[in-house]
C-alpha cells in the first residue's frame, strides 16, 4: 500500500450504530401495536428487513416497497395483520420511522476519529446504498453533517455497493486515485469486495459484542501501518 489520502467510510454499521438505532425503534413500534418485543418478534422484524432490502438493492424492487415488504411480511407472522393498501402501509411505516429516528446514534468513536483523520490531513468520505434524504438526515441528526469532503447515496450516484463503479465515483467525488483511498466498512461482500475490485485498500470493522478493538482504534492502527496523509 502507497500513502494514503483518502478514507471513505460505509455508514449504517459502520459510523451509524443502524441496528441498535433499528431495535430500539422497532421496540418501541411493536408495542404501540400491542405486540410483545420478544427477541423472537425483534428477529422475525429484522429477516423481514434484511430480505426486503436486498430484493430492494437487487433491484427488485422500489425504496418504497422494500417498507411496504417488511410491514406485509413481519407482522402476520406476530399476529397483526397490516393494512391492504398502500396508504395505509405507508402511514403504517411512518410510524416505524418515527421510533427509529429518535433512537439514531453513532457509534462510540466514530466522531472522534473523524476529527482525528481531518487533523491528520485525511480527505474523508461516505459512500452508502439508501435513500439520499434519509441518509442525509442520518447525517445531520447524528452531527456527522460537514464531517466529509464527499458524500455519495446511491440513489444520487446510480450505483449500488459493491458494484466498483459505486466506489469508483466517491474517489473520483473526493479528488483522488481510488489506490490512494482506504474504504473502510462492516459488510465482507457489499463493502470490502466492491472497494478492493475498484482498487481501493479495504478494513472490515466489527460492531459486536465480543470485538474488543473500537473503529477509531482499528481505523487508526491500519493507517498508520501504511504512513501518514502528506
Amino acid at each position: 500500500m502507497g500513502v494514503l489520502r483518502a478514507v471513505c467510510f460505509d455508514l449504517d454499521g459502520t459510523l451509524f450504530d443502524h441496528r441498535g438505532s433499528a431495535r430500539a425503534g422497532a421496540t418501541r413500534f411493536l408495542e404501540s401495536l400491542g405486540i410483545a418485543a420478544t427477541e423472537s418478534a425483534l428477529d422475525s422484524w429484522f429477516a423481514a428487513e434484511d430480505a426486503q432490502f436486498e430484493r430492494w438493492r437487487s433491484g427488485q424492487i422500489s425504496f418504497q416497497e422494500q417498507r411496504r415488504g417488511r410491514l406485509r411480511t413481519a407482522l402476520p407472522s406476530l399476529g397483526c395483520q397490516p393494512p391492504s393498501d398502500g396508504i395505509g402501509l405507508d402511514s403504517l411505516f411512518d410510524g416505524y420511522l418515527a421510533s427509529y429516528r429518535a433512537s439514531w446514534r453513532v457509534f462510540p468513536g466514530s466522531v472522534s476519529l473523524l476529527r482525528e483523520l481531518r487533523g491528520r490531513g485525511y480527505r474523508l468520505g461516505l459512500l452508502t446504498n439508501g435513500s439520499e434524504e434519509q441518509q442525509l438526515n442520518k447525517l445531520t441528526h447524528t452531527g456527522l453533517d460537514g464531517a466529509f469532503d464527499a458524500v455519495c447515496v446511491s440513489e444520487r450516484i446510480g450505483f449500488q455497493k459493491p458494484d466498483e463503479r459505486a466506489f469508483l465515483t466517491a474517489a473520483h467525488e473526493l479528488g483522488v486515485d481510488a489506490s490512494d483511498c482506504l474504504f473502510v466498512g462492516d459488510s465482507a461482500a457489499h463493502d470490502i469486495a466492491g472497494a478492493r475490485t475498484a482498487g481501493m485498500h479495504g478494513l472490515l470493522v466489527n460492531h459486536s459484542a465480543e470485538e474488543a478493538v473500537g473503529i477509531k482504534t482499528a481505523v487508526l492502527a491500519c493507517i498508520t501501518a501504511h504512513g501518514d496523509a502528506r
